[in-house]
């Protein structure tokens, strides 16, 4: 056994289980599912299943069904649980409660009741595909599963194709291909981006191209399995070099150094050592 019983105090425990390795639990997390008062899950095989591989035991609880389509009346249930000085632990099927996940309602009774709400944290599929990646995370925009209707879909990455900030979706497989296409479309053919799929499982697999390339692959390479999409951030194709030098001579004139260079590196989308190889120019002339 690696886990150990600890006292809980009264309150909503929110736990990461892992998308895909069992072994990715962490000791945290296994410590609240066996200490809980209180076991609710999106999916009660799936949580007894992981419990059963990390040998802990229910000792005559019973894992509550929590999901999209319960009824008001087990969250209620749940919340006067809690009210009576129980501890409370949730889990989705897979990853972290609220993202792309259930969670939310009864997260939002827990707050408006005014109780305890901490997580035990664990794996993420949109953390994971973002650091298998390799583009730049110094800012990054979920969008989660985007519409099915092709026109819909469309319409939604338009709102979204120029956030500064590297892009993060769901996609089925059915409907990676159309995604693909309709991203090349709207976003850029050229645009670099990343297909991970089945992350941490046996059958992993991450495939990196343009978003052109990727489309015209998967239009004809069925998949199966768990998807996310990991699109870089839209660049300008060309940037007029007075423009920048006049925007950095402005910037030059009101910041320092250091915060000119940051502004108008940010503002042009452009790598920031160029931006101050141009600024040392500048003030050196």
């Amino acid at each position: 056994m690696n886990f150990q019983k600890v006292r809980l105090s009264a309150g909503l425990y929110f736990v990461g289980v892992p998308i895909g390795t069992a072994r990715d639990i962490t000791l945290r997390a296994l410590d609240v599912l066996a200490s809980a008062d209180t076991l609710a899950a999106e999916d009660t095989r799936s949580l007894r299943r992981l419990m059963d591989i990390h040998g802990v035991p229910l000792d005559g609880r019973k894992i509550i069904a929590l999901h999209d389509h319960s009824s008001q009346g087990a969250i209620e249930k749940l919340m006067e649980r809690i009210g009576a000085g129980q501890s409370v632990a949730y889990a989705s099927e897979a990853g972290m409660p609220m993202i792309a996940d259930p969670g939310f309602e009864i997260a939002g009774a827990a707050q408006k009741a005014g109780y305890s709400l901490t997580s035990a944290p664990g794996p993420s599929a949109v953390v994971t595909a973002l650091v298998l990646a390799g583009l730049p995370t110094d800012a990054f925009f979920f969008a989660g599963f985007m519409p099915n209707a092709k026109s819909a879909r469309q319409a939604a990455m338009e709102k979204i194709k120029d956030i500064p900030g590297t892009l993060v979706f769901y996609e089925s497989p059915k409907r990676l291909a159309a995604f693909l296409s309709d991203a090349a479309l709207v976003l850029g053919a050229d645009r670099r981006a990343v297909v991970c799929r089945e992350l941490t499982k046996k059958f992993e697999e991450t495939r990196r191209d343009t978003l052109q390339n990727l489309a015209q692959y998967y239009d004809g390479h069925a998949v199966k399995g768990e998807i996310v999409v990991v699109i870089d951030r839209g660049r300008s194709e060309k940037i007029s070099s007075s423009g920048l030098q006049e925007d950095l001579q402005a910037a030059l004139g009101a910041h320092s150094m250091r915060d000119a260079v940051d502004l108008v590196a940010k503002a042009h989308q452009m790598p920031r050592r160029q931006v101050y190889q141009l600024a040392l120019a500048l003030t050196k002339g």
